[in-house]
């Protein structure tokens, strides 16, 4: 090798080095907190969140007065003319006349039934609703993460078995080959070594498409450029000392589906707390200065001013309203028993969901110990097979069958990995316990 050929390889060698090195290496905390701070749906999920909060004041639940400043200003010009009384008349073509109210007043409910104090507790209530769906949105998401994250490990796993198959697969050709050439190999045998290498290749490509466009699926969920790239940890670790009554005890207390279903049940009470108040008499306080000014080119007076306090009180109460009101308390009655049965169904519902997800994710950690027997069985016996294929004992035939075992086997074990880890993740959601 010359000179100018050396520095070449070189070169090439180091630009490879360099952009293996300015992959960032994205953690699994890492994606959570960059999920956490983009994604989209939690960004609108926190801004719901502090529109609930922020509806909560005493003043949007009626307790406070309400202050008006008003202004009307009147203005014509008309043909008038006016008889008296005795009979003489005065007219006057364009005459001017003009009023002026302008003035504060204040208007203050002072007792409605105690209705505003139930909306308070009901804002309070649809607070803690919009907090509800902001953790749902959360869990959701950082679940969502988590399997698309797991499924790059998974996938890089599989990446690195196709390597070792076409590694293996070129020692295939290259014996093929030198076998041929000292005769003890007909030219069917290198054909078909290559072109069982030529389809570990293809499955190569494949799984990198795959690869590529999982990446491109979590930058999506991270909500940042689809063209970054990075590379996930190599390895993938599943918590089996998950125990269903533990899990079932968080859902109970920290689910927020169930959560919210049992929100709804007290803002349906609170609404017939509401309904009830119109049975009672509703008392507002009312008081207000005024000035009124007027000019008037046609009559007794011409101009004329006024201004003063005035205050004084109103109350009134519903006598009969077409038995609406006892309908409306009906129908919140109502509302009260569907929440209730809601609350029962979404139990019934988390119940369900939790023992079929625990029971897959038992089944995915027993997968997990065989697939790692049947991989290491599977790597022992492609091992004995090469020996034998380089000394020519076995055919080409039980070599590859040899070959496909033990990748598929590790593909399964990689699977079975990424399947438990699913369950696991699937169990820590519905639990709302995920951690990030």
């Amino acid at each position: 090798m010359n000179i100018k050929n050396l520095y070449s390889v070189l070169l090439i060698f180091f630009f490879c080095i360099a952009k293996i090195n300015a992959q960032e290496v994205l953690t699994i905390e890492e994606a959570m907190k960059i999920a956490l701070e983009n994604n989209f749906e939690i960004k609108i999920a926190k801004n719901n969140s502090k529109i609930s909060e922020t509806n909560v004041t005493i003043g949007n639940a009626g307790m406070l007065p309400v202050a008006t400043a008003s202004v009307t200003d009147n203005n014509s010009i008309t043909n008038s003319s006016q008889t008296r009384q005795d009979g003489t008349t005065t007219s006057l073509d364009n005459a001017k006349n003009n009023s002026l109210n302008y003035g504060v007043s204040l208007g203050w409910t002072v007792f409605d039934g105690m209705k505003m104090f139930a909306r308070l507790d009901q804002l309070k209530e649809l607070q803690k609703l919009g907090d509800a769906e902001l953790k749902r949105t959360i869990l959701l998401k950082i679940a969502q993460v988590n399997s698309a994250y797991y499924d790059l490990v998974q996938q890089q796993q599989q990446l690195a078995a196709l390597d070792t198959t076409i590694v293996i697969s070129n020692q295939r050709l290259e014996l093929a080959k030198n076998r041929f050439t000292i005769g003890k190999a007909s030219k069917l045998e290198v054909l078909n070594a290559q072109v069982d290498l030529n389809s570990d290749q293809v499955a190569l490509l494949r799984q990198k498409e795959s690869y590529i466009n999982s990446k491109i699926l979590l930058n999506q969920y991270l909500a940042r450029d689809p063209k970054i790239d990075f590379k996930v940890t190599d390895q993938l670790s599943v918590d089996d000392k998950l125990i269903f009554a533990d899990l079932l005890d968080l859902a109970q207390k920290q689910n927020p589906a169930l959560e919210a279903q049992i929100i709804n049940k007290r803002i349906a009470e609170l609404e017939l707390k509401q309904v009830k108040a119109d049975r009672y008499p509703v008392i507002n306080l009312t008081t207000g200065y005024n000035f009124a000014e007027s000019q008037s080119s046609l009559g007794f007076t011409s101009e004329a001013s006024s201004r003063g306090l005035n205050y004084g009180f109103n109350a009134s109460l519903n006598i009969f309203d077409g038995f609406n009101q006892h309908r409306n308390e009906k129908v919140a009655k109502l509302q009260i028993e569907n929440s209730q049965i809601a609350i029962e169904q979404q139990n019934m519902i988390l119940n369900t969901q939790l023992s079929t997800a625990f029971q897959t994710y038992l089944t995915n950690i027993e997968l997990i110990e065989l697939e790692d027997d049947n991989e290491e069985i599977a790597k022992q016996n492609l091992s004995i097979t090469l020996d034998k294929f380089r000394i020519g004992t076995i055919t080409t035939l039980e070599f590859r069958t040899a070959q496909l075992n033990y990748v598929n086997a590790k593909v399964r074990y990689s699977n079975a990995q990424y399947q438990a880890k699913l369950s696991e993740i699937a169990l820590k959601e519905l639990a709302g316990n995920i951690s990030f």
